[in-house]
């Protein structure tokens, strides 16, 4: 028997001729990063899938367009976090699901629960798949039921069996890989990713987190030469072609960067990280040439995916930092205010990002003595991920420049980072 769980997935049967999706995806206020891995995974099966921050462009009317995205889908899955049934929007989405189901022959939609929060009462008795267990993406044998949920087929017990192998093995490689990124063992995280483990070889989520991990470490090289292959492994794949942007971009090789994103970006990818990634690239093009209209054109692109996603506090905070940048002190506050409400205003235990968030936001409101604690907080989560800490000190050097902040008030934060060279 083959351990190699897609071996069993289900494809996709040909569209009809009123058909445009095989798999419309539902969500709100989940993981990105959980999302696009399912969205990766079902492009890799060979499934058209509309994921709306992928599909939709910028101009175009969004109730209209998901109204007309769901009338051409066979099927859809409906994402389920403990904090989607906080959108009024989600739960009208829920209901329109659960209509077309009942009144459209050969549609049908599936719950993907990613937490413990409880299904609604209008969603009791359907059909669901707990992916509670697999908070960094779905696999194995739940990605298998799911398949074949949307398919109406039976589950076999090979199928089970070979998909429980893999989510063992697929385990074991996100532990190894935390393992190796906390010890900052970079030649570790390469020698992972040179391997022939079948959990490596079939999906690119392994690969992509490895090089996430080089990337904050600092080792840039390693991290391109991990996603290259990648990117020719998984060619439907948006996540490699991010990480490559990324870090080409922390290389210094902007140009490069914003020629990868600026292609996704043309060919209709404008999900909050690819925008994000792309608009980081517009600031690097700022700093080299002190051009306004560049720090004008990241401001933009970050505002529109913050707008687009107002969950996503990197872009959030991204908008807000370059709004004060740009002298716009009131559009910064309020951005910041929103930011805020998403990530609050203490360290978050095991996560880096959220916390210099929370530190930057108190920053941005002359708060100096709080941004330095919330900021030393961050590094201690990370304290190995040097890459991520001199992103933020530059980022906390431009806001203090444009606040007019004092040596000592600068002092405060420069401290934090006394670490890195040069400051």
């Amino acid at each position: 028997m083959s351990n190699d769980w897609l071996n069993y997935a289900p494809r996709p049967a040909a569209l009809g001729s009123d058909e445009r999706w095989h798999v419309f995806l539902s969500y709100r206020s989940v993981t990105r990063a959980w999302v696009l891995q399912l969205y990766d995974l079902l492009r890799q099966l060979e499934y058209s899938v509309f994921l709306d921050q992928y599909v939709l462009s910028a101009a175009a009317p969004l109730g209209l367009s998901i109204q007309e995205a769901l009338g051409t889908s066979r099927s859809a899955v409906m994402v389920w976090s403990a904090a989607f049934e906080d959108s009024k929007w989600c739960m009208t989405e829920l209901n329109t699901l659960i209509t077309m189901e009942q009144n459209r022959p050969g549609f049908s939609y599936i719950i993907a629960k990613v937490d413990a929060a409880p299904l609604p009462a209008i969603a009791a008795g359907k059909l669901y798949v707990d992916f509670s267990d697999q908070p960094d993406g779905a696999a194995g044998v739940g990605m298998l039921r799911l398949l074949y949920g949307l398919s109406g087929q039976p589950l076999s017990p090979e199928a089970v069996q070979a998909a429980a192998v893999y989510d063992d093995r697929l385990k074991a490689g996100r532990a190894a890989i935390a393992a190796a990124r906390a010890m900052g063992d970079a030649p570790r995280l390469m020698q992972l990713a040179a391997g022939d483990a079948l959990e490596w070889k079939t999906t690119p989520a392994l690969g992509c987190e490895a090089a996430e991990a080089l990337i904050a470490l600092k080792e840039y090289n390693a991290a391109l030469d991990i996603v290259v292959p990648l990117i020719e492994r998984f060619s439907r794949s948006v996540r490699p072609k991010q990480l490559q942007a990324l870090a080409k971009a922390r290389s210094g090789d902007w140009q490069g960067a914003q020629l990868g994103l600026g292609e996704l970006y043309a060919a209709g990818e404008i999900d909050p990280e690819t925008l994000g990634l792309y608009a980081r690239t517009w600031m690097d093009r700022y700093n080299a040439t002190g051009n306004r209209l560049f720090l004008l054109k990241s401001r933009d692109l970050y505002r529109q995916a913050f707008e687009a996603a107002p969950k996503d506090y990197y872009t959030g905070i991204n908008a807000a930092s370059k709004s004060l940048l740009l002298g716009e002190r009131e559009t910064a506050a309020q951005i910041a205010k929103r930011v805020e409400a998403l990530v609050g205003t203490i360290a978050k235990t095991n996560d880096y990002w959220q916390t210099a968030t929370a530190a930057e936001i108190q920053l941005l409101q002359g708060k100096y003595r709080e941004a330095g604690q919330l900021y030393a907080h961050a590094v201690g989560i990370a304290p190995l991920d040097v890459g991520s800490h001199e992103t933020t000190w530059k980022q906390a050097q431009l806001l203090c420049d444009a606040l007019g902040a004092t040596a000592d008030e600068r002092g405060l934060i420069a401290v934090v980072f006394s670490h890195l060279a040069g400051v």
